[in-house]
């Protein structure tokens, strides 16, 4: 059934910046002419360094195991028969969980003291039995509602957390929003949507704020919420809407099933963007013309868990 472990690991901070300016005294240079502790950059990336290696020796399961950088996660082409290993942060995994289509996905913590590790269940030295118990069948998985915006010529972007319509910039995102029967002209900060998995995330700062303005401003705050990581809903926010004569705020919020899409419509001339789980660099062009549906995806991650 498997062919072959893929692991996805990514550059850390010192290694992005010995890219950046070609040696590691360059970069030395540049982060203490910053204020910072470099020594700090050499512990991460010795402690992240080290955990890749050991878990190599750990993939040796009678597999080819191929090393893939995160950069190049969305052009690699997966056949379905990968089990795939992800060792980082938690993005990390968010951001392969969409590429890697149902193939199981292992996260892995490569140092505890500084992920907080809610998508990395398994330290290196466990990723060989969570493994073994993938390739026999027995592992235990947790299935995420993963999100979709579809544009009308037919691209698709997936987000494991949440995708982001609207500006690239800071200036207001123009748009026409059609939910629920309604539908209307909007000016905003863009909109947000969010799965079950990302709702304790960005879109919980939303709530965080609407509950801090209500409770200086005498009311009474809600209590927090979240969606289960395998609700097939998507809950959706218009941040900081703006009123005016060619624009309204009455569609502010709500859930996006398979049988209420939530559909945007770009008036913005340039800038235009949507973009899944944080990556700017991962994005659709949202400019004047375009329509974008979004709804919760058939396809779903599979995280396979302890």
């Amino acid at each position: 059934m498997f062919e072959k472990v893929v692991l996805v690991t990514r550059k850390t901070r010192l290694a992005d910046l010995v890219v950046r300016f070609n040696t590691k005294k360059q970069a030395k240079f540049y982060v203490e002419h910053n204020g910072q502790d470099f020594h700090g950059f050499e512990a991460e990336d010795d402690a992240y360094r080290r955990a890749v290696d050991g878990l190599r020796s750990q993939l040796d399961v009678g597999l080819p195991v191929q090393q893939v950088d995160r950069s190049l996660v969305p052009t690699f082409l997966f056949t379905g028969k990968e089990v795939v290993v992800a060792v980082g942060q938690d993005g990390l995994v968010a951001n392969v969980a969409k590429y890697v289509g149902s193939q199981p996905l292992v996260g892995v913590n490569p140092d505890p003291e500084r992920f907080d590790g809610v998508l990395l269940p398994f330290l290196p030295r466990d990723a060989r039995g969570a493994v073994l118990k993938t390739l026999e069948g027995r592992a235990r998985m947790r299935q995420v509602q993963l999100a979709e915006a579809r544009l009308q010529d037919g691209q698709r972007l997936l987000a494991f957390n949440d995708l982001f319509i609207g500006a690239r910039t800071h200036v207001s995102a123009r748009y026409q929003v059609r939910y629920g029967g309604k539908e209307e002209s909007q000016s905003s900060s863009g909109v947000l949507v969010s799965t079950g998995a990302g709702s304790s995330g960005w879109l919980s700062s939303v709530f965080a704020l609407a509950q801090g303005l209500t409770r200086c401003t005498g009311g009474t705050p809600g209590k927090p919420w979240t969606l289960g990581w395998e609700d097939a809903r998507l809950a959706f926010v218009v941040r900081e809407p703006f009123v005016s004569r060619h624009s309204g705020a009455d569609i502010v919020g709500g859930f996006v099933t398979a049988q209420a899409e939530l559909v945007l419509e770009s008036r913005m001339p340039q800038g235009g963007v949507i973009f899944s789980d944080g990556m700017e660099e991962d994005f659709l062009t949202f400019g004047a013309g375009a329509t974008a549906r979004i709804r919760p995806a058939e396809q779903r991650a599979r995280l396979v868990v302890h």
